[in-house]
């Protein structure tokens, strides 16, 4: 079975890839590098795989699981996925035929809505042409400042019914967004030891950029020690904005 989530915006996790390496500042206290080490200590088969320490760890190294294919085929009930919370489906080390064969298993079981997000935004792009897309896909990238921007320029060439930002932890004003069709933004601060705190007026002015473009906007949680410690709402009120179906895209 699909693992169920915590995760507020989300009903389950499939994971057919798992292991990573970090590229940048959103990256710095990944709780999946930290729960890879942990898993592989308990044994777990899907986390024997070691990273480079630069980058990576113990069990975090990239690793493709053609046996999790068939998952979604068996599941009965329809559900909402998010894809890969253990891994980044557009790393270089996943082989583009396995990403082709994620992407028509999502493509053959549209009951499912398959929630996918990346930070590599620019293989995203170039691959997208080769993938099958399907209106149950959603495709999404992370931007946690103004230096990751692009990567929504990137994510504007794909043609996924629904295109969201995750600016999850966020690190940094983003007060000039071009919203441009981009469906959703998902917003958060920081969670874990370490974690960096996040401006209330960084999230305010996403909320408002979302408002007055036609974006749905969510705000996940303020962070703290725990992903709850310092709750949900914002301005008195949580924002659980969900995006609206359209229709499919094509590229170019």
């Amino acid at each position: 079975m699909a693992d169920k989530s915590s995760i507020e915006w989300t009903e389950a996790t499939w994971n057919p890839t798992t292991g990573c390496d970090r590229i940048s500042r959103g990256c710095d206290h990944c709780y999946a590098l930290t729960l890879a080490k942990r898993l592989k200590a308990m044994g777990s088969a899907k986390y024997q795989t070691d990273g480079d320490p630069r980058t990576s760890g113990p069990g975090f190294g990239v690793a493709i699981h053609p046996n999790e294919l068939t998952l979604p085929l068996r599941w009965r009930e329809p559900r909402v996925v998010f894809v890969n919370s253990m891994s980044d489906l557009f790393h270089a080390k996943v082989p583009l035929d396995f990403v082709k064969q994620v992407f028509e298993v999502m493509a053959a079981t549209p009951q499912h809505t398959y929630q996918v997000l990346t930070k590599r935004a620019a293989r995203l792009a170039k691959l997208a042409p080769r993938l099958t897309w399907s209106t149950n896909i959603w495709m999404g990238v992370s931007v946690e400042d103004d230096e990751q921007t692009e990567r929504i320029d990137h994510l504007r060439q794909v043609p996924a019914t629904i295109r969201f930002v995750s600016a999850e932890p966020l690190l940094g004003p983003l007060d000039k967004l071009d919203l441009g069709g981009i469906d959703w933004l998902i917003a958060g601060g920081e969670s874990g030891p370490g974690c960096r705190p996040v401006d209330p007026n960084w999230v305010r002015s996403l909320r408002d950029q979302c408002t007055a473009d036609g974006t749905a906007f969510f705000f996940k949680q303020w962070g703290g020690r725990t992903p709850k410690a310092g709750g949900r709402d914002l301005d008195g009120r949580t924002w659980d904005e969900m995006p609206a179906a359209r229709e499919l895209t094509s590229i170019g």
